[in-house]
Order: C-alpha cells, then sequence, then structure tokens
C-alpha cells in the first residue's frame, strides 16, 4: 500500500495559494496588489479593460508583475475572446465574435485568427486566454453567451474550437475552454443570477459535451466551470460547486488536466454561498483554480478558506497533493518571462495581422451578401 502524504503548515499554504487566480484595480502595481501577492500567493493573475491602458502601458504592466515573483513569475491571464469580450483595445488585433468565425466555416482561418491572437498576447506578456467559449448556441435568447459561441451545432463548435486552441497553442499560449457541463441553453446570465437547466445527461452528451471533448481529445489542458444548476445531474448546487456535476469531465471525458471556477464573484454564486463555503464545496467538487476577479477582500477570505480545508482535515493531504501536481504542470507549460520591446513593436499592429483582419471582415460580408 502507497503511504498517504504528509503535508506541513507551509505546503498546505503553498497549495492554497496557487489555487488561486485574482484581479486587481487599475492600470498600476499598487502597494495593495503587492501586499495581497505577498499574502495570498495566488498563481496569477487576471487583466480586465480596467487594467489596460493601452497595449504599451499593458506590455510594461506586465513585465512589472512578472517581477513581483521573479523566481515564481506570476501567471498572467485575460478574456480575449474577440467580439464584445475583449479586453485589449487597439492596435491590438481585433477579432469578430467567434459566431463570425463558425459562419464562414473555414477551420484554417480559425487557426491563424488563434495564431496571430496568440502571438499578441505572448509578446504582451499574457501566459493564457482564457477562451474558447465551447458552449453550444442553443437558445436565441440566452443573454450572455450568444455571438461568443461558434454556433449551434456541437461538430462545428468542436471544429472551431480544436482549431482556435491549436493556433493560440501555436504561438505558446494557453487556452482555457468554458463553461462546463455547458451555459448555450440559459435564459439568464450567471453574473446576475443563477441559470437553471433541467437537461438529462443523454442531452449533455449529445449537444454540451461534443466541443469539450474533442478539445480535450486534442491537447486542451484547462476548463472553466459553469455557475449553472443543472438538473440532470444536481438540482441543487451550481456544476462550480458540485462534485455530481463536475466528475463526468474527468469520468467520462478523460479530462486530466486543470478545472478552474469561473469568477466566484459572481452573483450566481456570491448571491447564495459565503466565500468560506465556496471554498469547500468547490474543492470537494473538483476545482482546481478558483477565479476571484475584483475584490481583495474576497481573495484573502478565499485564501484562508483554502488553507482551512488543508489544515483540519477536510481535504486529504493527498488530495492537495494531486491538485498541486496537476497546476504546477499546467503552470509549466505556459508561464514564460515577459518577451522584449522589439518583438512588442514588430507584432501589435503588424500588417499581417491587419491584413487577417481586413480578410475576416472581408469573408463575413461576402457570406451574408
Amino acid at each position: 500500500m502507497v503511504p498517504s502524504m504528509a503535508l506541513i503548515r507551509e505546503d498546505v499554504r503553498r497549495i492554497a495559494g496557487r489555487s488561486i487566480i485574482c484581479g486587481f484595480e487599475g492600470p498600476q502595481v499598487t502597494a495593495e496588489l503587492r501586499e495581497l501577492v505577498r499574502e495570498a500567493r495566488p498563481l496569477g493573475l487576471i487583466l480586465f479593460a480596467r487594467n489596460i491602458e493601452s497595449t504599451a502601458q499593458l506590455y510594461e504592466l506586465a513585465r512589472e508583475l512578472k517581477a513581483l515573483r521573479p523566481r515564481d513569475p506570476l501567471l498572467l491571464c485575460v478574456d480575449q475572446e474577440g467580439g464584445r469580450v475583449a479586453r485589449i483595445p487597439a492596435p491590438a488585433l481585433r477579432l469578430p465574435p467567434m459566431s463570425t468565425l463558425g459562419a464562414i466555416d473555414d477551420v484554417e482561418l480559425t487557426r491563424r485568427a488563434g495564431r496571430a491572437l496568440g502571438r499578441e498576447l505572448r509578446v504582451l506578456g499574457i501566459d493564457v486566454n482564457l477562451a474558447p467559449v465551447l458552449d453550444v448556441h442553443t437558445r436565441p435568447e440566452n443573454p450572455v453567451i450568444g455571438n461568443r459561441s461558434f454556433g449551434s451545432d456541437p461538430a462545428l463548435v468542436a471544429r472551431h474550437a480544436v482549431a482556435l486552441i491549436a493556433g493560440l497553442h501555436d504561438a505558446a499560449v494557453g487556452a482555457c475552454g468554458k463553461h462546463f457541463p455547458g451555459h448555450g441553453d440559459t435564459r439568464t446570465d450567471s453574473h446576475l443570477e443563477l441559470p437553471h437547466l433541467d437537461h438529462d445527461t443523454e442531452r449533455l452528451q449529445r449537444v454540451e459535451w461534443p466541443p469539450f471533448a474533442h478539445t480535450i481529445e486534442r491537447g486542451l489542458e484547462a476548463v472553466m466551470s459553469a455557475h449553472v444548476v443543472i438538473d440532470g445531474l444536481d438540482p441543487t448546487l451550481p456544476a462550480t460547486l458540485s462534485r455530481a456535476a463536475l466528475a463526468p469531465l474527468r469520468d467520462r471525458l478523460g479530462f486530466r488536466g486543470v478545472i478552474l471556477s469561473d469568477d466566484i464573484e459572481m452573483k450566481a454564486l456570491a448571491d447564495h454561498h459565503r466565500v468560506d463555503e465556496i471554498a469547500t464545496l468547490g474543492t470537494d467538487a473538483g476545482i482546481d483554480v478558483f477565479l476571484a476577479c475584483r475584490a481583495p477582500d474576497v481573495t484573502l477570505g478565499l485564501y484562508a478558506a483554502l488553507v482551512h480545508t488543508g489544515e483540519d482535515g477536510t481535504v486529504s493531504h493527498d488530495a492537495l497533493s494531486e491538485r498541486e501536481q496537476r497546476i504546477v504542470h499546467w503552470y509549466g507549460g505556459v508561464a514564460q518571462p515577459a518577451a522584449s520591446a522589439r518583438d512588442l513593436a514588430q507584432t501589435i499592429g503588424c500588417t499581417e495581422h491587419g491584413a487577417l483582419e481586413r480578410e475576416i471582415e472581408q469573408r463575413a460580408q461576402a457570406r451574408v451578401s
């Protein structure tokens, strides 16, 4: 019999920090942010439009953020999907909503778009793009997914998601598919309230899960959970906090990578659960890394709760060690030092990427004319 892993307090604290990616206010490194990084020891940071004034400023900010912890640089993440979910302003590449690429239905074009996007993110210092959306857009009135999805056909979504991820990987940028078990058929937005779906497993296997299955088979190493209650899996808890809802990701789809939560400050969770409950239930459900995207007190409360779950035996030390191994493997494959200023000047706003933007626009117009 293999003996159980015994961790000391410092190990538990390290793993708790590595289980957090957090956000912060403003476009600069402040004393408050330095203290947050020191106290919570996060794996990385997620950047939003509030943190980004220009591509030049983002480049310098990313260098400064990575220098906060030079021996173990912070993993820098962003949601740069295209369309209405894009945090980085021009002259960075401006991709249309993914529905446009799905409608054109040229997977090589989608891969080229992913590669160009990845090249720009990499020179800006971004390690992980929290994209693409793998949700299948089956409900036209869905207020949160919509044209962020490649389309309403699971096979189409799967092949274009595979292509976009391959393009990001060509540029050495990590991808994160979202939102498992599926957010494409909801009537409500989990940023604002807790959505419910009555889907059973047969429906999920037929519609929602093929894009996840295909991208996992082709090397996707991070998946984000959905704050959605799916009655056929667990009628009581949102998937982020439900072992029954997240278990199929590993047990049926064979995923061995890192499971990230969607932002725990979204109202779908925050209106119904305290931070300590989110930490305990999410950990039990199988979340490896929690996103806490804005408030420092939420990040610090999450960190304290994760430490507590490791110290009081709620989570076994074997499970903590396995979680850390997944996280370290993922981190090692995507984290890189900042690029040079020369690379930045040669990539952002380059002729090749401008031509790609125009090609996509022209092909989209030709399709509807």
